[in-house]
């Protein structure tokens, strides 16, 4: 087995509060961060939740001014950050709240460093503008259980402009405070569970296999995917169980970290190509090509697959190929009746797109996975994803 332990550096200064209820919380991170004022950018499934529109008046009870966005459906965009970065600084907000799935949160850590620092989102995703420590304070409450976007300094945002995803990201970008409160996932339907739930599985396995993991993420790792194997099947058959909500909050929560102590791996850049063209959902897109990405790469990485594939409950057969992991997660995606690509309208004549795009937007992810990635494995993956007829 390779060994594990080299040197590695990690600073994730985010003071996390997870549990039932922490919600209510959020006042005191007002007092904590000394804000008089707050944009508060919620996302709209979750905009009249008893739990967050009490915590909002009793942050109000107490002093601090809130103006609400509520954000509608559909995948945040660089005018949106630009939009509510114009509101922070029109009102001189010293802080801004996310609260919602992974859209709203990265709508609102762009919108935060733009207001805070100058320029526009563009600007930060192009590199044309670093981001530094930043002045006005940032809070983040997932609302869906898998992006780990709470604990993250990136953002993934849709150039409409140039009709493309694209994620950027810096240390400066992180929240000061972040609050997972399992209860706000309670009313996730079950597709967007199992999107979202399955990108928290992804990210779980990259921070194990790419080329920067670390001791602490392979750790972190490793147990993200032992909880999205003991909750996410369960949650998506029964909405209503806590307990697994509960499981699969916390793995989405240590998926986040694992993948800041690391990268996430080649899916990551398929999947992004993904969004681009298919206009999808991140967490969908991730799922569409997990198992084939990995399929492709296992062979760079099998003794760690087999650490996965141990995490994952998946039954000893002999092999020590990683071919166990491939199956353990394509056993979930059937078990979650996860869409194939097909299924997903995306049709095999968009695979040169595609794979230009995985090229294009995203080739971070392809360099950093533990397998030397040529356009032609690239291209093999998307054809195998597409000849998928059922999971």
């Amino acid at each position: 087995m390779t060994d594990l332990v080299g040197s590695f550096q990690a600073h994730l200064p985010v003071r996390i509060a997870f549990g039932d209820g922490v919600i209510h919380e959020l006042p005191g991170t007002f007092e904590a961060l000394a804000a008089r004022s707050a944009l508060m950018v919620v996302e709209e499934p979750v905009a009249e939740h008893l739990d967050v529109v009490g915590a909002l008046l009793t942050g109000e009870a107490a002093g601090v001014r809130l103006e609400r966005y509520v954000k509608g459906p559909g995948e945040p965009t660089f005018a949106l950050a630009d939009e509510l970065a114009e509101r922070v600084r029109a009102s001189s907000h010293d802080l801004v709240v996310g609260i919602g799935g992974g859209s709203a949160l990265d709508v609102a850590k762009a919108a935060r460093v733009v207001a805070d620092q100058g320029g526009s989102a563009a600007d930060y995703a192009a590199g044309r503008r670093i981001p530094a420590p930043p002045r006005i304070g940032l809070v983040l409450c997932p609302t869906t259980a898998g992006t780990g976007s709470e604990v993250s300094g990136a953002s993934v945002l849709t150039d409409t402009e140039h009709d493309r995803k694209v994620g950027f990201g810096h240390p400066d970008m992180r929240a000061q405070h972040a609050l997972v409160d399992p209860v706000l996932t309670h009313g996730l339907p079950a597709a967007p569970t199992a999107h979202s739930g399955i990108d928290a599985l992804a990210q779980a396995i990259g921070a194990c296999t790419v080329r920067n993991s670390s001791s602490l993420s392979v750790a972190l790792g490793l147990e993200a995917c032992r909880l999205v194997a003991g909750s996410l099947e369960s949650v998506v058959e029964n909405g209503a169980d806590v307990a697994a909500r509960r499981r699969l909050s916390c793995a989405s929560l240590t998926a986040g970290l694992a993948m800041n102590l690391s990268d996430c791996a080649a899916d990551h850049a398929l999947g992004q190509a993904l969004g681009s063209v298919a206009h999808l959902p991140h967490g969908l897109t991730i799922g569409l090509v997990v198992a084939e990405t990995l399929e492709r790469s296992r062979a760079d990485c099998t003794d760690r697959l087999e650490r996965v594939a141990d995490a994952l409950a998946e039954p000893a057969d002999g092999s020590s190929d990683g071919s166990r992991a491939v199956r353990a997660v394509r056993r979930l995606l059937a078990a979650v009746d996860f869409p194939t690509l097909g299924e997903a309208g995306v049709e095999e004549d968009a695979v040169s797109e595609l794979v230009e795009r995985t090229f294009g937007e995203q080739s971070y992810n392809l360099e950093i996975d533990c397998h030397a990635w040529t356009a032609g494995e690239v291209e093999q993956v998307f054809r195998s994803a597409a000849a998928l007829d059922e999971r």
